[in-house]
């Protein structure tokens, strides 16, 4: 048998290191050379993030990869898609690049359509791209930095626009407010010591009014029938007090009509005294002598009256 040379054996090996070396670049650059896979292709204005090698998802699962990156005439970029031949992709799928962390790395996410006819070996598939974060966070970033400036400046005029003293009176209500709230708490700690401390009380002050409650829920009906009762026996002595009392009244007017007519009629001592002049005159005569009667006896009570004290001669 020949012996191999020296020479022979370092050729081979260089040969074997060579193929391993071109495998392992076109492994590296997304060439799956062991397996055949289907490509795909999507157009796109920039790609800034994407590289060979990115990961192709599917809600997340990776079902192939970016196998290559060409720049176009009109300026597009033509990406090539590797992927693994047992997944069907209907052919209305979008390829979206879409971010996936905040330090702008991109990934190609198939968006699954519902076509019944798939995507072919070689198809260009409709593409859409998708802002990363830190382009979407920009806007509100902007904008909030926007609000922070205005909000500074307004409160840099209410600053120059407030007097000493309003602040001074400013800090003083909330000093006041701040005791108030203090003194509110320790009348709440208060109140709530003296619930607990009376909740027996308060327990059966509850039980208590839940059994008057109670009782006069069973006896409404007595209850209601008592004051139905009551409210006739009130209607009925209101209504026959009304009817007697204006029966008396109008007995009592009636017999002071019958009297005035006496009265005009002449009828009667009162009604004679002031219908007779004769009687009147006379009763002004009478008057007028025992006026003079009573002048007479004063000035002469000795023709009235007289005596003695040692039982003389009576005139």
């Amino acid at each position: 048998m020949k012996k191999i040379t020296n020479e022979t054996k370092v050729g081979v090996l260089a040969i074997v290191a060579i193929i391993i070396l071109i495998i392992g670049y076109s492994f590296l650059k997304g060439n799956d050379v062991f397996s055949s896979e289907n490509e795909f292709y999507a157009r796109y204005d920039e790609v800034s993030g994407l590289g060979v090698s990115k990961p192709v998802l599917v809600n997340g699962f990776q079902i192939g990869r970016v196998s290559a990156l060409t720049l176009q005439p009109n300026g597009q970029i033509l990406a090539q898609f590797k992927v693994d031949p047992k997944y069907e992709i209907p052919k209305n799928t979008i390829a979206r690049l879409a971010s996936t962390d905040l330090l702008g790395g991109k990934a190609i996410i198939f968006e699954l359509g519902t076509s019944r006819q798939f995507a072919a070996d070689g198809d260009t598939l409709n593409a859409n791209m998708q802002k990363n974060l830190l382009e979407q966070v920009q806007p509100l970033q902007k904008k909030a930095e926007q609000m922070i400036g205005r909000l500074d400046s307004i409160l840099s005029s209410m600053n120059a626009t407030l007097s000493p003293a309003f602040q001074k009176n400013f800090n003083s209500s909330f000093e006041s407010i701040a005791h108030t709230m203090k003194t509110l708490e320790g009348t709440t700690k208060t109140m709530d010591g003296l619930v607990t401390s009376q909740s027996p009380r308060i327990a059966s002050m509850m039980a208590n009014l839940e059994s008057i409650t109670a009782n006069f829920k069973n006896n409404n009906e007595k209850i209601t029938s008592i004051l139905t009762n009551i409210n006739q026996v009130t209607d009925e002595a209101a209504k026959a007090n009304f009817s007697q009392t204006m029966l008396n009244a109008n007995k009592a007017v009636a017999d002071l009509q019958a009297t005035i007519t006496k009265v005009n009629s002449g009828q009667g001592s009162l009604g004679l005294l002031l219908n007779d002049n004769k009687l009147y005159d006379n009763l002004n005569s009478s008057a007028a002598n025992l006026n003079n009667l009573m002048i007479d006896l004063k000035a002469n009570p000795k023709r009235y009256v007289s005596f003695s004290v040692f039982g003389g001669k009576k005139d």
